[in-house]
């Protein structure tokens, strides 16, 4: 398993370059990074190998297929033992209008970013799907009236020191 502090100035540059253009190949990636292809494949190897690098997707335009109502659901659950969250944690990963959960220190357990066509297809969701999950008790949504900023490359941490 890799650290941030296993990773040096190269493997920084490495995934950085990749987060811009994650379809370039090797050749190109190693020259924008300044090695030469073996060392570099070397070190992709290793970024992926170590869980670094955990794959390659497309961005998509969700408006341009019809999946720009965004809403964040507040979830309180009745039960917050072990059991139960994991049954949560494993029931939420199977909706696909979910795109993000994240357990939550607060007055809710968790706070979801669900993604649909619109109020009606949400209201749905949330009735049928995210209400119905285990040990649900309570669901707050607040809708997302524009994205100001939605980011879709991921941040690449600097050198400690």
């Amino acid at each position: 398993m890799i650290t941030v502090d296993d990773l040096d100035h190269f493997d920084r540059k490495i995934i950085a370059a990749l987060a811009a253009d994650g379809r370039m190949t090797i050749t190109d990636l190693a020259e924008k990074v300044g090695l030469s292809k073996t060392p570099c494949q070397n070190r992709f190897r290793k970024l992926v190998d170590g869980g670094v690098i955990r794959g390659f997707t497309a961005i998509i335009d969700n408006a341009k297929l019809g999946l720009d109502h965004v809403a964040f659901a507040e979830v309180k659950l009745s039960d917050t033992r072990e059991k139960a969250l994991e049954e949560f944690n494993a029931a939420v990963r199977k909706l696909p209008e979910v795109e993000e959960c994240y357990m939550i220190a607060s007055s809710f357990d968790y706070l979801l970013k669900v993604r649909t066509a619109n109020i009606r297809r949400y209201r749905e969701v949330l009735g049928e799907k995210i209400s119905s999950l285990p040990h649900v008790s309570s669901t707050s949504t607040f809708v997302a009236m524009e994205a100001i900023k939605d980011n879709d490359r991921p941040r690449v941490p600097k050198a400690a020191g």
